[in-house]
């Protein structure tokens, strides 16, 4: 049985969601503060995400052990490859690494060690500041990422002490290889990155379209709980906020190109209204510079040098 969404604060730690079924939150949700989750049979574990970094991984453990002591984690689910949901990868012994192909391949794109290095080049002092206020709190030394066990395209449809967990890969949208975790029997479904609740998503990858239906999906699905990658638990009406989100900035930007606007005078122009409430809301200029790259039929991507330069100024008003 589900629990109500109600019932189940926005708090650090981990959190009973289900049956057997929990959720870790990490307030408030914003650059590197993710969320994770853990689904407990009787007599083994699986995994949803790791976290940052080892220490924070290790603590998320700690606090799982009261469940995982008789029913060891045997499997970790990656809902993608961005490091906050999997650098904690290591610390998981014995058990097997399963996310899409994209996913892994996508996993050595950005090491530990190349935001260490982002963190320390002289980007300008808005950007270092930037940079620094994200990236800051976290302890990048001494990770190593092993490489997935098993990986897959399309579904995979799991057993975890006679209880059924479904993975559907859903990207390429806010990266390359993104997948949702269904667990029927709960009627809860963990989202990654897919979804972030009261902070604004972020396109890496793209292309839009994929990520909208992506949030049709998880509709679909009519989960009683619905676990996103950053920020609390939430429902349909949660899923449907980022989806209409993602929907009115591309709009904009398709209306903007065919009038002739680039992409930095759109960044300039655009009116967020209520999203710019939402945390992080400079993402607008990473989503604008994704959704002309799509426009216009480019697959390289910018630097993420530039990207964060980009937000950097667009939050400083430089």
């Amino acid at each position: 049985m589900s629990k109500s969404l109600n019932s189940v604060s926005y708090t650090q730690g981990l959190h009973e969601v289900a049956d057997g079924v929990f959720a870790y939150l990490q307030p408030d949700g914003g650059w590197g503060w993710s969320n994770a989750g853990l689904l407990a049979s009787d007599w083994s574990s699986l995994l949803i995400d790791t976290l940052f970094d080892l220490s924070l991984t290790r603590n998320m453990l700690d606090s799982m052990s009261v469940v995982t002591s008789g029913r060891p984690i045997d499997v970790v689910v990656n809902t993608h490859a961005n490091g906050d949901h999997c650098y904690g990868n290591s610390l998981v012994e014995d058990a097997q690494i399963i996310t899409t192909e994209a996913a892994a391949a996508e996993m050595n794109a950005m090491p530990p060690s190349a935001i260490a290095a982002l963190m320390a080049l002289d980007l300008g002092e808005v950007t270092n500041k930037y940079v620094q206020e994200a990236f800051g709190p976290f302890n990048f030394d001494n990770i190593e990422l092993p490489p997935p066990d098993r990986t897959f395209q399309g579904e995979l449809q799991l057993d975890v002490g006679g209880r059924t967990v479904e993975l559907i890969e859903v990207g390429p949208a806010h990266t390359s290889g993104d997948l949702l975790v269904y667990l029927p029997d709960a009627s809860t479904v963990f989202c990654g990155d897919i979804l972030f609740i009261n902070g604004t998503p972020i396109i890496w990858d793209g292309p839009v379209s994929n990520w909208i239906d992506a949030c049709d999906r998880i509709i679909g699905l009519e989960a009683d709980v619905v676990v996103p990658g950053h920020g609390p638990l939430t429902d349909a009406e949660g899923v449907t906020a980022v989806r209409d989100y993602l929907s009115f900035i591309e709009k904009e930007c398709k209306e903007r190109h065919a009038a002739g606007q680039k992409a930095t005078e759109a960044i300039a122009e655009i009116d967020l209204g209520p999203y710019k409430e939402w945390g992080e809301w400079e993402r607008l200029a990473v989503n604008v510079h994704a959704i002309y790259r799509e426009i216009e039929g480019q697959s390289e991507i910018q630097s993420p040098l530039d990207l964060f330069a980009s937000m950097a100024e667009l939050k400083s008003g430089v």
